[in-house]
Formats: structure tokens, sequence, C-alpha cells
């Protein structure tokens, strides 16, 4: 495998990010730097950040004056901290903002440190490029790789203007403290803005991270605190840019007819309908996609238009035999079937504690269930779009992207152009949910502008995403448990089978990886004597990528039913056993399973209880319901955060359902954004109730047969529930608050249906009547 393809990966599939995550930040991370290569304005305060660890110390620069920056060998850092000379503070995000906060969130840890006023604080988004780290924004990592890292930046610039006050006044370091975007001198009362200090310390060195005094919790100004979005007034007012809002002087508009199948291919088209259309220039025909398909294009036939209206009306006109290759085989039904059959008999093991089978001939009840869940598509509001544009001299790009940098060698292998001639820029992504980290739209854009020679904007409509897009995985299991003649769960065996996301980088690969299976099935807490794992090896026929939650979704809905499926064979209430079933506190060392313990981010079934039982608590667990009601609760750890949820359903005598309230629980350390922490958990809870009402993607002779809201459906604003969110209140290392909301949904809600109808669901999704 390409080192190309690998870089693809998002980060949690990155195990040099990894092991970035288990070093320390040495004396080198935050410097002073120069501003001659970014900004000529003199009299500024300009740190940079370096956001990998572990760097060569070198000499610390010293911010510009008039112009003179006195560094021989400029430093590139990934982040830059600036403060004007009128004391404005710009800080640039390097992440894909997506909804989720981030470009607030991790700027405002920046400003609480050096105690900035929110309120003068600009905050700049970056554009792809190796010197901010990695910008790949998914598996919840944003806050988890880089919270440390933006406060020692904090810390760093309060320090250096507690040091320009001591100076300005002659006095002692101590008696100096920042508050507010001032500095206090506390014996004599005088203070002086940001403003009046950036002068001097601009000229600073930075203190070494082993001098720095970072805050305690009790001081934070916004950290854990509710945070408006630094884009929500342009957004509200229709000022913010995303992807279909690029508008350039001569730019094309194209409409692509894809292959129905995956790796299929034209044979032959006409194109003379489609070119009568006004306002049609051109008709290309793209290469055909080849394995591995990774983030790259499909290929088919591009008509290039000056409207997108022309476009897409001669597309419908085009007349295209397709060879639709090996893949035209593929029938959801039928690989339903090869699924369960793949898990009804032994697999690879990959855990294996004890001895399941003898367990099983000794047990007095061998209780056995199979699960199965379909594809699904991330149906996010704003379909991919992409904008670019090549020359001779380089190419630039707009899109909205949770990966930009995958974007520079993308394109420097279709254009020819070096690296360096390439921009990226990150728009805001309306919705994203792990799809904008597949470029293979982009590719497209810049494909059509090489060709044309000039602008071209590649707009998804929603059929192209739902039936060209990549999809969760479709999967199935089959869960056994031996019961001793007391009840008691002595065995648990767990069998798996679904198409590894690591085929679009792999053909080869056809069954799930570690880091699929470290979602919940590797990971599995119980206290119990014998676990086996087994998976199983099936192909995947369509491009399988990573939706948000991942395969926690559907491995945290076997495991979950499965859990409240023994509390019933054993007679006890499912709070008492899943709480029994986790037994008593400990650390679960997870590179007994082949995964990586995260330094501060240590896998503690304490934390998970914790969650379980505050979950309990806040639903009223075990109180009594009015008649057609019922109560389910799952919780789930992922991306190094516990949750638990408590669902309560309503259910008709006509069998139709609803969900009048959901209680849900995080453990994720400490909360950063608490607005959007919460936004979060009600959007997992939307999310997870629409997989368990309307989520299916399914195939026929290789094609997707849904193609928009109608027959792919999402959540309408009447059928959400009412949810409240608690967090676990602590100020231990901030770990995922993007995904873990949602695995615990979709078992807690199918175990509430059992509770009140005593009908047991299996398979997803359930739909709207029981």
């Amino acid at each position: 495998m390409s080192g190309h393809i690998q870089n693809l990966a998002p980060p949690f599939a990155r195990k040099a990010l990894a092991a970035e995550l288990s070093r320390g930040v040495d004396q080198a991370v935050v410097r002073n730097v120069s501003r001659r290569d970014f900004l000529k304005a003199g009299g500024v305060l300009v740190v940079g950040v370096s956001l990998y660890a572990g760097g060569a110390a070198g000499t610390v620069a010293r911010a510009a004056t008039s112009g003179d920056s006195g560094q021989s060998d400029p430093w590139t850092p990934d982040v830059y901290v600036t403060v004007e000379a009128d004391g404005t503070v710009r800080i640039i995000s390097h992440r894909c903002e997506m909804g989720q906060g981030i470009k607030t969130s991790l700027p405002a840890v920046v400003a609480d440190e050096m105690e900035a006023d929110w309120e003068r604080v600009v905050v700049e988004q970056a554009t792809g490029d190796k010197k901010y780290g990695d910008q790949s924004t998914g598996g919840s990592l944003s806050v988890i790789t880089f919270y440390q890292r933006m406060r020692e930046a904090g810390a760093s610039v309060r320090a250096m203007f507690e040091q320009a006050g001591a100076q300005h006044w002659e006095a002692d370091v101590a008696d100096c403290r920042a508050e507010n975007h001032r500095v206090v001198h506390g014996p004599s009362g005088k203070s002086a803005d940001f403003a009046e200090l950036v002068h001097i310390a601009s000229a600073l060195s930075v203190p070494a991270a082993d001098q720095l005094k970072l805050k305690t919790p009790e001081q934070y100004r916004y950290i854990g605190k509710e945070l408006r979005g630094v884009d929500l007034e342009d957004i509200v007012q229709g000022k913010a840019v995303y992807g279909a809002d690029v508008r350039l002087p001569g730019m094309k508009y194209a409409a692509i007819a894809r292959p129905p199948v995956v790796l299929g291919k034209v044979k032959s088209f006409n194109a003379d309908k489609a070119k009568a259309v006004a306002g049609v220039e051109r008709v290309v025909e793209l290469p055909a996609a080849q394995a591995p398909v990774a983030y790259k294009s499909l290929g088919g036939v591009a008509v290039i238009a000056n409207n997108s209206w022309a476009a897409l009306k001669a597309r419908d006109l085009l007349e295209i035999e397709w060879d639709n290759g090996t893949n035209a085989d593929y029938n959801s039904e039928a690989f339903k079937e090869e699924l369960l059959n793949a898990v009804r008999q032994p697999g690879e093991a990959v855990r294996d504690e004890g001895d399941f089978d003898a367990a099983a001939a000794d047990a007095d009840k061998v209780l056995e269930a199979e699960y199965y869940a379909p594809h699904l598509n991330h149906m996010m509001m704003e379909p991919p779009v992409a904008t670019a544009s090549v020359t001779a001299e380089g190419c630039e790009i707009w899109a909205p992207t949770q990966d930009p940098q995958s974007l520079i060698p993308m394109a420097a292998e279709v254009t020819g152009l070096p690296p360096e001639k390439i921009r990226v820029n990150m728009t805001l992504c309306g919705g994203a949910f792990g799809r904008k980290g597949k470029g293979d739209y982009v590719d497209e854009a810049v494909r059509l502008s090489k060709e044309v020679g000039a602008p071209v904007r590649v707009q998804w409509s929603r059929e192209d995403e739902v039936r060209h897009g990549y999809y969760h995985t479709v999967s199935a299991q089959h869960l056994a448990a031996a019961l001793d003649d007391k009840g008691q769960v002595t065995g648990w065996r767990h069998r798996l089978a679904y198409p590894t996301i690591f085929s679009i980088f792999n053909p080869e690969a056809t069954s799930p990886q570690t880091l699929e299976l470290g979602l919940g099935a590797l990971t599995l807490p119980y206290a119990i004597d014998s676990i086996r794992l087994e998976k199983g090896g099936v192909p995947a026929k369509v491009r399988i990528g990573w939706l948000r939650s991942v395969c926690a979704i559907f491995q945290s809905f076997g495991i979950n039913v499965f859990t409240d499926e023994i509390a019933r064979a054993r007679g006890k209430d499912p709070l008492e056993n899943l709480l029994e079933l986790l037994g008593p506190d400990r650390t679960i060392d997870l590179t007994s399973f082949g995964m990586e313990n995260k330094e501060g981010h240590p896998f503690e079934t304490g934390r998970l209880r914790g969650v379980i039982e505050l979950a309990a608590e806040k639903g009223g667990w075990g109180r009594e319901l009015p008649a057609g009601h019922g109560l389910g609760i799952a919780a789930q750890y992922s991306f190094d955060s516990y949750a638990a949820s408590v669902v309560e359903v309503a259910v008709s005598e006509d069998g139709r359902w609803s969900v009048p309230r959901v209680v849900m629980t995080v453990d994720c350390g400490q909360v950063v954004n608490l607005d959007r922490a919460v936004a979060q958990q009600e959007g997992a809870a939307i999310m997870g109730l629409g997989f368990v009402r309307h989520g299916r993607i399914t195939a026929k002779d290789g094609r997707i047969e849904q193609g928009n809201f109608n027959n792919a459906r999402v959540m309408r604003y009447g059928e959400h529930p009412k949810t409240e969110v608690h967090f676990v209140q602590n100020h231990l290392a901030p770990s995922g608050i993007g995904e873990p909301g949602v695995p615990p949904f979709a078992p807690a809600l199918a175990n509430a249906i059992f509770a009140a109808t005593g009908k047991r669901f299996r398979e997803l999704p359930i739909g709207s009547k029981v």
C-alpha cells in the first residue's frame, strides 16, 4: 500500500498519530515567530504552536518589529496566534468546521489560557497545508489531540504579556497578572491593555513549557462554558460561505453521469442530444475507476455548461451503455444470507479468553441470537461539491473537506504540478459525518478544470450522493451466552461478519480489522470467565466509508440488545444485569486486544458504570409507566468516552411507536464547549432514531435502489424526542464527544420496545410500526 493511500485514512486509523498522542509536548512546541513571510506589519506578537510533539529544540525566534525578524533560518509553525497592535487577537483554526463547533472550541481554549477577551478574538480558517500538522477532522480526535497544546499556547502568550507588564512598570512579574485582555499590577492597581504592551511582548522569548502555569478549572473563563459559534451570525444571515457559494470569473458547471455500479465503466455513449441543450459547452469522458478505489473519482461522462441547470438537464439526455463489471451481482437480500451464513460457522478468533466451548458444554442453558444491520448513507444536508481552477501556474481548490491535505497529493497526481503549487481552501461543511473526508468529488473537479482550461464546479445532487457515495458497512452478528444452573453467565461468544472499510485501500481485505472491531466488540468490558470473538470474511461490493460512530453503531446494537435478552433469560432487571456483567471497577489493558493504551485515556470500567447509573437515575429507571410505554437502557465505551442512554418508548394500539423522552449521559472528561457538546448528543439522538426508523440502503444488480429523501428517509422535525443530556462533571483529559452518543441509542430503543410490547427486534431498521 502506497504512502499516499495510507495518508488518506482518517486520523484514528493512523498508527503514527497514536504514537504522537503518547508523547509529551517539549519546550520547542510554542515559539515566538517572525511575521516576515506571514504578516508584514510591525509591533505585533506572533506565537507558533507545533502540532507535533518531540521536535528538535532550536533557538527561540523573536517576533518582528518594523519588519525586521532577526531570524536567519525561518521556522514555519503549524498554528499562529497573533496579537495585533490594536490588541485584536487572531487565531487560525486548522480543523474542519462541520457543525461540531471545533472552529470555536479550540480557539476558545487558547483564548481562555491567554486571558483574551473573546469579543476581541478573530478566528480565521486555515488552508490545507502540512505546516498545520494533521488537519484530518474525524474520529472525535480534534480536542483529544490538541487540547493540551492549545492550552500551552495560550498560557505562553499570557506569560509573555505578564512579563511585558512587569517591564512596563519596572515591577516584579509575580505581581502582574493577565485578566480579560489586560495586565493588572496588583500592588498599585495599575492596568494596561494588551494593545499597550504588545510592542514589548513581541520582543520577548517564549517561556519554556515547564515554566508555564496553566489555569486551574475554577479559573476557566471559556472552557466548559456555553460559547456561541464564531460563524453563527454569518450562518443565520446567509453570509457564510459553503461549497456551493463559491463563484469565480469564467467558472463552468459540471454534472456527471457516474457508473451505476462501482468499478463499472462506459462502453459507449451518444452526446448529441446533450450538446443541443443551450449553455452546454463540452461533454467529457472521465477515466474509469480502478481498484483500489480509495478516494478517487468513479469515472463516467461529464457535461460542462455555463450554468448548472443546463448541465443537469443535458446529463439526463446522455445515452450511455455501461459495462457494469464484476459488482453487478450485488443484491442485498442474497448478501444478507451470505453474511448470516458466515456468522453461523466458526470464524477467525481475535479474542479468546477462557474456554467458551467448555462453558457451553457445561451450561444449563445456551442463549443464542442473530442481528443484522444494513448499509447506511451519510445523508448530510449539503451534498458533495467542489470548485477547482487549474492553470499552468498552479491549482486552487475550494471545497467543504474534512481532510484538505489529502487533496494536495491527489491534485498533484492529476495535474502534474508540484505540491507547493496547489492551494486548498476549506469552506464550511453543511454536515459531513465522515463523507467529506473522502475527496472523490474534488478529484472530479480538478480533472475537469484541467481538461477544459477554466474553473469548474462539480455539484453532486442528492441522488448522486445516495447512489454513488460511500456507505456504512452492512453487518451480521451471532451472539451466544452460556448460563449455568444458577443463572450466572459463564461464557460469551460473538461472531461478526461485514465488509471492511479498508477494502477501499486494499481489495484483498475481506474481514473486519482491529480498528473496527475495537469499537465495542474487542473491548467488551464484561467480567465473564470465557469470552471469544470471531470474525468472518466477506467481500465489499460498494465503496465502504467511515460514517459517524463507525462500527460502534451495529456492534453496540448487537451487544446491548443481547445483554437485555440475557437479563430476561435470567429473570433479572436489565439495569441490575448490565451492572453485574460489568463486574468490579478495573482498568482494561487494550494492548491485550492488539490495540494501544492512550496516555491520559485509560479504559476504566468504573467510568462506564458511572454513566449507566447516572442515566438510570436521571431517566427514572424503575418508575411506573403508562400502558404501552417501556424503558430501555444501553451503554458503550467508544472514542475514549463513556456514554449511556435510557430511552422511553410509547406504543399505540395500532403498533405505531414514538419516543417521548431520552436521557443521555456522557463522561468525556473535561467538556470544552458545553453548547456544542449538548448539541452533539441531541444530534446523536436524532441520528440514532433515524437509523432505527428509516436507515437502510440496498442494492439490486449492483445498483443502489434509493435516491432521495422519499425512499432514503431521515428524521422529520416533528419526530424528534425530548432529549436530556447530562455530563459527568470532572476535569480529566477531554475525550471524544461527536460520536460516542450514537451507539447506545438504537439498542436502548429496541430494548424499550421489548419492554413495552414483548416483541424483540434484532434487525435494523425497525420501521414506524411494531
